[in-house]
């Protein structure tokens, strides 16, 4: 009986150990096979950002709503299953700079990173400003109307940003050369104008070695928060200022927007896309280049260039300023007021103590003085003006106007050194280097706006003929 009671009892313990078998076996398999299943794909997510507003993300291409640039794609983040967000990624692709710079790559940023503004969409005020020599001025009418200009955004406290900006203008304006001034105008504004009085501009534009033609603006804050908010770079918080390039060819119409950090060479080639707007106008006056002669060399003759600096129609007001400077004589003058209203002009860049080329060049105007006969002094005047203020004094002026028997309507100009050099750049005449003066003439009839370049050393007749020809008929 026992003996029937313990086979059966391992029988019934066979048995469910059968029974179970199955299961522990299907269980196994069924935990082995959600091993092996393949876990969900990743999905690769594209954030969109801002180049000159990083914290400005989208999922979606578009356009920035605080400065209007196009959103650029940023490193690709990864999510895994159904999650939409991505992580953030900080470093710009190759269209954007920031990875090209950390790891010292020459990679230019293409110009298509540049956002066009539509044409008429930019009203900009005439907003009185004052800049880094405290000089008062009008935004538009003094900096803007007429020109090529490159518009960036700073102040002087500033521990980030700022410096790379203005290092990077300091290149453009290298790059740029001596068409800073001429042809194309620097602006940088301040974004604190409580702190950056002209004062602090001026030295802070000086460690950045900013030469005529690149201008540091400030003023009252009511005006400067108008400027800025006409030109989308308003914030309420200075540190939160764009990086943000302005660039825009006024005669044209035409403006753009790009990365104020993007390298020195890309961005001139932005600032010459805009110039170049303008050519169509100019096409039909051919620009001669001048010949590069020496004091020496025989008189070439006379080239007739547009000069493309200057206004090309009536209202010289707007262009150029009106500082006062000082005659061979010791008498103030103011330039546009006295010496360039309604005349029509004879511009050429001397120094007394000049080895070169001023003296050859002076004599050769004294003939010229001699053809203009009753015009001069008249609607006819001839303007010398010193490329070294410092050491030209009146007094030393009037000595060397003496030695070419120069007459009445021959003026011989000299000046505090930052009115003459704003009068200067504006006429393209400023130079660094006094002894680089250039041998060029300027005639000009400012009422009508022709404006002409001639060499200096050309035949003294076929000069006089060039003034001459500017007169009104009769």
């Amino acid at each position: 009986m026992q003996l029937r009671f313990t086979r059966a009892l391992f029988s019934f313990i066979a048995l469910a150990a059968l029974a179970a078998l199955p299961w522990g076996l299907a269980g196994t398999h069924s935990v082995a096979a959600a091993q092996r299943k393949p876990a969900a794909k990743k999905k690769a997510a594209v954030v969109y950002s801002c180049p000159m507003d990083p914290e400005v993300k989208s999922n979606k291409p578009g356009q920035c709503p605080k400065c209007g640039m196009a959103l650029r794609p940023v490193k690709k983040a990864e999510t895994t299953g159904h999650e939409g967000h991505a992580h953030e990624a900080e470093t710009t692709t190759a269209t954007g700079t920031a990875a090209a710079s950390a790891t010292g790559a020459a990679a230019e940023t293409p110009l298509k990173g540049t956002t066009a503004i539509a044409p008429n969409s930019l009203k900009i005020p005439d907003t009185v400003v004052y800049n880094q020599h405290g000089q008062k001025l009008n935004f538009y009418s003094d900096l803007v109307r007429g020109k090529t200009v490159a518009i960036n955004f700073i102040f002087t406290t500033c521990t980030t940003i700022c410096p790379p900006l203005t290092a990077t203008f300091r290149k453009v304006q290298q790059e740029l050369g001596e068409r800073v001034g001429r042809d194309i105008e620097l602006i940088s504004i301040s974004v604190d104008p409580t702190t950056d009085v002209p004062e602090r501009l001026k030295e802070f534009s000086a460690k950045f070695k900013a030469a005529p033609g690149w201008t540091f603006v400030t003023g009252s804050k009511p005006e400067i928060d108008q400027l800025l908010n006409a030109l989308g770079a308003a914030t309420a918080d200075k540190n939160d200022h764009t990086p943000m390039l302005l660039i825009g060819n006024d005669a044209a119409g035409y403006w753009t927007r790009t990365y104020g950090l993007a390298p020195a060479a890309t961005l001139v080639k932005v600032v010459n896309e805009a110039a170049s707007k303008g050519d169509a106008a100019n096409r039909s006056e051919a620009q001669i280049p001048l010949p590069q002669t020496s004091a020496s060399a025989p008189a070439p003759t006379a080239t007739l260039t547009p000069v493309s600096g200057t206004p090309r129609s009536a209202g010289g007001a707007a262009y150029f300023p009106n500082h006062v400077l000082l005659t061979q004589d010791n008498r103030p003058v103011r330039f546009y007021d006295d010496l360039l209203k309604n005349k029509i002009v004879l511009i050429n860049f001397l120094f007394t103590t000049c080895k070169g080329a001023c003296s050859p060049m002076t004599a050769n105007l004294a003939k010229v003085q001699q053809q203009l006969g009753k015009h001069l002094g008249k609607e006819v005047v001839m303007l010398s003006f010193s490329v070294d203020p410092e050491t030209d004094t009146p007094a030393a002026l009037k000595k060397y106007a003496e030695g070419f028997e120069a007459k009445p309507g021959w003026y011989f100009l000299t000046g505090k050194k930052e009115n003459l050099d704003w009068v200067l750049y504006k006429l393209g005449g400023y130079v660094e280097d006094k002894n680089q003066h250039g041998l060029k003439l300027i005639v000009g009839n400012e009422a009508t706006g022709e404006w002409l370049k001639l060499h200096a050393m050309s035949n003294p007749t076929e000069i006089a003929a060039a003034v001459l020809k500017l007169l009104p008929p009769k």
